[in-house]
């Protein structure tokens, strides 16, 4: 898949560009291939975040494929490791991932973004779920969309398939900065990425494991898995030559080495 999928990997960063002209759209060879390159990514000691970004003008990605659909792969075919898209059903992805998103992004193309940490888009970046129009539904999108907004904002643009806008989409908290084109967003991307593989791994492990279960937990019941340390990635943490660096850092006013052990 190295005709549709390019990486770059520098410094502790990954970045995966989708390249599937003219849409960006993923049939299921792609989502395999996305999901073994998010899975690879998990597993290596030496990577640290992720940048999610596509090719092209018009599209960030058009989600499912219908073309490859009426050819003859299933809706509910095999998606691969992280399950459509390769990150949404990612188990253990306790790295930061970033996307970086110009055009529009539709349907599967928008759940790819929301399975993202952070989102940076261009000024003419448009997110949309037209699966209502064709009877069918967003399901990731549906599950998600009325956490990360108001949930009667959300609802309209589940139940209308209308588009929204970077702007809008950013005043709802779902995008994190939008900047004037492509190419400011990734440079964006870029600087946050790097700013983040300098950051303490381990600590970012903890807490997007932490965010991640406290989602279907009480608060007191997240707050007792994190304060017995019964949580892998916060024992980790706890038990962690990391876990004594920023302490020690302090005290001898210098800069942290995080090692990530």
């Amino acid at each position: 898949m190295t005709d549709v999928l390019h990486l770059v990997r520098e410094d502790g960063v990954l970045e995966v560009t989708l390249d599937r002209p003219k849409a960006n759209a993923i049939d299921l060879a792609t989502s395999r291939a996305m999901g073994q390159v998010f899975a690879d990514f998990r597993d290596d000691p030496d990577l640290r975040v992720a940048i999610v970004r596509t090719a092209g003008e018009k599209f960030f990605c058009a989600g499912w494929d219908l073309k490859a659909a009426a050819d003859g792969d299933a809706v509910d075919g095999d998606y691969g490791v992280g399950g459509f898209g390769g990150l949404q059903e990612l188990p253990d992805l306790n790295k930061p991932v970033i996307a970086a998103v110009h055009g529009l992004a539709m349907g599967g193309g928008f759940e790819l973004a929301l399975s993202c940490d952070l989102v940076y888009a261009s000024e003419s970046t448009q997110f949309g779920l037209p699966e209502i129009n064709a009877g069918t539904l967003a399901d990731a999108a549906t599950i998600k969309l009325p956490k990360r907004m108001p949930y009667h904002v959300a609802m309209e643009l589940l139940l209308t398939g209308r588009w929204m806008g970077a702007a809008e989409a950013a005043r709802w908290g779902v995008v994190n900065e939008v900047l004037a084109d492509d190419e400011a967003v990734r440079a964006r991307a870029w600087e946050t990425a790097r700013l983040l593989a300098s950051g303490p791994p381990l600590v970012f492990a903890a807490i997007k494991e932490t965010a991640r279960v406290a989602e279907s937990l009480r608060f007191q019941e997240a707050m007792d898995l994190v304060t017995t340390s019964s949580l892998p990635t916060v024992e980790t943490l706890y038990s962690s030559e990391d876990g004594l660096e920023g302490f020690k850092a302090f005290a001898e006013k210098r800069k942290p080495v995080w090692k990530g052990r």
